[in-house]
Formats: structure tokens, sequence, C-alpha cells
């Protein structure tokens, strides 16, 4: 078998040198550029520069050291065609079967506060994606490798067989045209977003996207709907992507949609906390001093929507929350850890799906942590892009409109009141009290409306709500709605303010004995 020939020209040195030793022992010929074969060369190993193979230096800076018809018709030749080997041949150029390249860090020297337009232009790569594209292209001849992982995989194959096989070069090119597509978008990001006077726009006048499978669905929302769930490129610690299934049927397109919901809402909380979300809005959410605890104040709030519910937790499930659980038809259950009797518990319900998600570093505070930065909704031919709705409100933001004032444990429940508010489909409506959830209203047209469904489901759940606080995800528009509050009971609400009538809802409030703040910010949820 005719001697191999590797190139091997890497920004990222990761396991390079250990890569080329093993090349070497398996007599592959190695050749190399710059900083890279300096680095083989120091390890000991017989490398020969580009420069030397295609007898023409490197030059404008090592922008042009690899665009060479040796490099490329070393890579481009077919083997299986006569016409090939005859021109390569002709012009001395010899065939390179195993190309390993990774790019200028383009994407990490932009993330850099700081960045100018002459830096980013300068870690745009030429050669490397050229060569990457010309191996990519001919996969039947050459491996392309772009990334440390594969490194292995190649090795083993070479070892066992002299050769790659065809399934691992095509799984290669594949991954070296997605890493090139992957390195594009980010240029055009950058370049599309810079505005004249040097800053960059919020949003790029192009917006790529790269996005990978994890996984087909079943089906989309409907039977008769196809869906498919892809992550981020690099997914944020503590987001549902990252999450380990330990047991139960494939998640569907529903499951995972609410599951988010109910994690995004329960990360929220730096207290021990479950909430149960139902059609994509939390049914019961309550804080407490353990999980079990927690679980079993979210379930009174409505235990006829928490059926064939999704919960979650902040808190590792024990035995205890566990055994509470299991007593009702649960869909999905998710927690940064489930202690081994807790596992055992489930290990009988075969159809439950236990994920386990890492919490964000240093738990759920700040709460940019494991959040999406962007929301993205589709529309007719386009989409509306935004920030995340990822703002913090602390107690110091609040503003007290009303003669009453809201006592410690009142302004306590308003602001869980408006954490939960803040993941329910609007118009939202939310009682709570000591921590817990007392009724939702959730979705309606009318915020009047979600208010008197909130009052009904807890009355339905035998929860009283005299003294209870009450979160209203936007302004009340008139003065009904704040009637309909102090009606059921409630004793202090709190609302971004804002509307023209706030005059009339807060003299609503004094009138009726109700202590009233203003956030400023509105939670809207479609």
């Amino acid at each position: 078998m005719a001697q191999l020939t590797a190139l091997i020209s890497v920004s990222d040195k990761t396991g390079i040198v250990e890569f080329a030793q093993a090349l070497h022992a398996l007599n592959v010929r190695l050749l190399s550029t710059g900083g890279t074969a300096k680095l083989l060369a120091d390890a000991g190993l017989p490398v020969t520069e580009v420069a030397q193979h295609t007898g023409f230096p490197e030059m404008l800076d090592g922008r042009v050291k690899t665009l060479h018809p040796k490099i490329h018709g070393g890579l481009l030749a077919r083997r299986d065609l006569p016409e090939h080997v005859a021109a390569i041949q002709q012009h001395g150029i010899d065939t390179i079967d195993i190309l390993a390249v990774n790019l200028y860090p383009f994407e990490s020297t932009v993330a850099k506060p700081g960045c100018t337009l002459e830096d980013a232009i300068e870690n745009i790569d030429i050669g490397g994606p050229a060569m990457v594209r010309s191996a990519a292209k001919n996969w039947k001849d050459v491996t392309v490798l772009t990334d440390a992982s594969q490194y292995a995989q190649v090795l083993e194959e070479l070892k066992a067989h002299g050769k790659t096989s065809d399934k691992t070069r095509f799984a290669a090119s594949v991954a070296a045209f997605n890493r090139i597509a992957q390195y594009d978008a980010a240029i055009s990001n950058y370049l599309s977003a810079r505005l004249d006077d040097g800053s960059l726009a919020e949003y790029p006048a192009q917006m790529n996207s790269s996005f990978v499978k994890v996984q087909d669905l079943r089906y989309g929302e409907n039977s008769h709907q196809t869906a498919a769930l892809y992550r981020d490129l690099y997914p944020a610690p503590g987001s549902l992507v990252t999450g380990k299934q330990l047991q139960g049927k494939e998640l569907s397109y529903n499951n995972i949609a609410d599951a988010d919901a109910a994690w995004e809402c329960v990360k929220s909380f730096d207290t021990p906390a479950c909430v149960i979300v139902k059609h994509a809005n939390p049914c019961g959410v309550a804080v407490a001093a353990s999980a079990a605890d927690a679980y079993a104040k979210a379930f009174k709030t409505d235990p006829t929507s928490a059926f064939g519910g999704i919960i979650a937790f902040n808190r590792e499930v024990d035995r205890a929350a566990a055994e509470l659980v299991s007593k009702q038809f649960v869909e999905v259950l998710m927690a940064p850890s489930f202690s081994a009797e807790a596992r055992e518990i489930f290990k009988g319900k075969v159809n439950v799906r236990l994920l386990e998600i890492a919490l964000p570093p240093g738990g759920a505070r700040p709460w940019d942590q494991g959040r999406n930065a962007q929301d993205v909704k589709r529309v007719g031919s386009g989409l509306l892009v935004q920030t995340a709705d990822n703002h913090f409100l602390s107690k110091a933001d609040l503003k007290v409109v009303t003669t009453l004032q809201p006592t410690a444990q009142q302004l306590d429940d308003l602001m869980f009141a408006w954490t939960v508010a803040q993941y329910v489909k609007s118009n939202a409506i939310v009682f709570c009290g000591n921590g817990m959830t007392l009724g939702v209203g959730a979705g309606q047209m009318s915020r009047i409306d979600s208010a008197r469904i909130a009052s009904i489901k807890a009355e339905n759940a035998g929860l009283a709500l005299a003294g209870s606080a009450v979160a209203s995800d936007a302004f009340f528009p008139f003065r009904d709605g704040l009637d309909v509050l102090a009606d059921a009971g409630a004793s202090c609400v709190i609302q971004p303010g804002g509307s023209m009538r706030d005059d009339e809802v807060i003299a609503a409030a004094n009138e009726r004995g109700i202590a009233m703040v203003f956030t400023g910010v509105r939670h809207f949820r479609h």
C-alpha cells in the first residue's frame, strides 16, 4: 500500500502533537504550515513545510501559503479517474489523504470586548476553509478533520485497516461543510451588524443561525405534523437541551415545549421550588423548605390541571418528594438530580420521563445564566426577533403608589407572584400567598376575565383568597379589574403601571384598602 500523506494546519492545537505522533508511527507522511510545523518539529517529528512542498514561499504575512495547485490538486484529484491521476503526475503533484485543519478563531476574536474591525478581518481564514472544502468535496479519497474529537476514530481505523471507512470519511465531510457554514455565518453576522461609526447593531442586516439536530420527534403539536428538536451550536449550561433523560418514553414536541416553560420558571427561584405546567402555563408554583413541601403546596393550586402535567424542581428529588409525585399521573419530571431512592420509586413507572438537568453555574442567579439571549418567532415568510424577557426585578425597583404600604410578608408574596406571572400566558393574573400560587388566570383576551378565572380556580381548589397577593403581567386599563381582585379577597397587588387611568386604579385600591406597587415593566407572553 502506498504511503499516506497528511496535511496538518491548525489554529487550535489541542491534541495535535499526539495525533501527529500516532500518524508518524503508522508511516504517514506529515506536511504542515507555520506554527503547526514548528510545534511538530520541536516534538521531534519529521515534518515537511508546505512552502518546501510547493516550492513557493508563504507571503503577504501568511495570507497566502496553501492556495497552491500542489495543495488543492493533491486534495481534489480523484484516484478512480485516470485523467485526474495522469494530470497530477504530469505536474508533479502528490495526493493528500488526510487533512487536519481548524480555522482561525474568528468567533472568539469578535466576542472579545474592544475587538476592532482590523482584528476581525485578520482572523478571517481563507486558506483553511478552501482546503476544507476541497477535501470535503473529495471525501471518497480524503479524510478531512475539523475538530480534535475526530482524531481518535481516524487513528483507530488506520491502525485496524490502513485506511478510513467510507462511512467515516462521509461523516467527516458533512461535519466539515457544517463547520464552514457556521464559520461563514459568524462572519456574515458580524460584518452585517457593523455600523458606519464602528459600533455593532443589535440585529445584523442578515441573520444566519446554526442549530444542531438533537432528535426527530414522533410528531409535532398534532399527529399530522412532523417535528424535530434542534439545539444551539453552543448550548448554555442549565438549559433544557443540556439535560439527560434517565428513563421513560421518548419526549414529544408538546412535552419539550411544556418542559421548557416549567424549567425556565423553576430555575428563577433561589429557594427550593416546584413548578407544575399544563399546556404551557404554570398551574401550580410554590417555594418551601424542601422539594416535597414545595410540591405539596404547588399541587394544591389546581389538582385537576396537574393531572398529566410537567413537573420541575430546582433541587434534588429525594425519596419524600418522589413518593408524593408518584401518586399522580405525570408526563415529565425534571430536576438537577434524583436520589437513588427516588430513582427506585419511579423505576416501576416506565412511562414517566425523568430529566436530569444541571442548574447554571452558581445556581439560577444571575438570571441571564442558562437563558436564551433572544426569542425568535416565525411569521409568514419571516422572523420576529427580540431580546429575551430576562428582566430581573428587585424590591428596590418597586414603587408603592397607594396610601397603604405593603408589609414585609406582602412584599415577599408580591415578588413571588410577579416571578410566576412572567411565565403565564397573557393576559395573566396570579393570586399567591405564603409562597404558593392560589389561582392562575391565563391567556384570556380580557384581563378582567383572567382575574375572574383565577378566582374561580382558587374556589374550585378550596383555597381562600382572603389576604392574598396578586400579580398582573400588564397594567389595568380600568378599575373594574382591580375591583374583581378586591372582591375575591386580595390585600395587595403588583402591576407595571403606565395606564392612562392609573390614577383611577390607584384611587380604587385606596378605596378598597389594597396596597399596590408598580414595577414599571410588563411581562407579556404570547
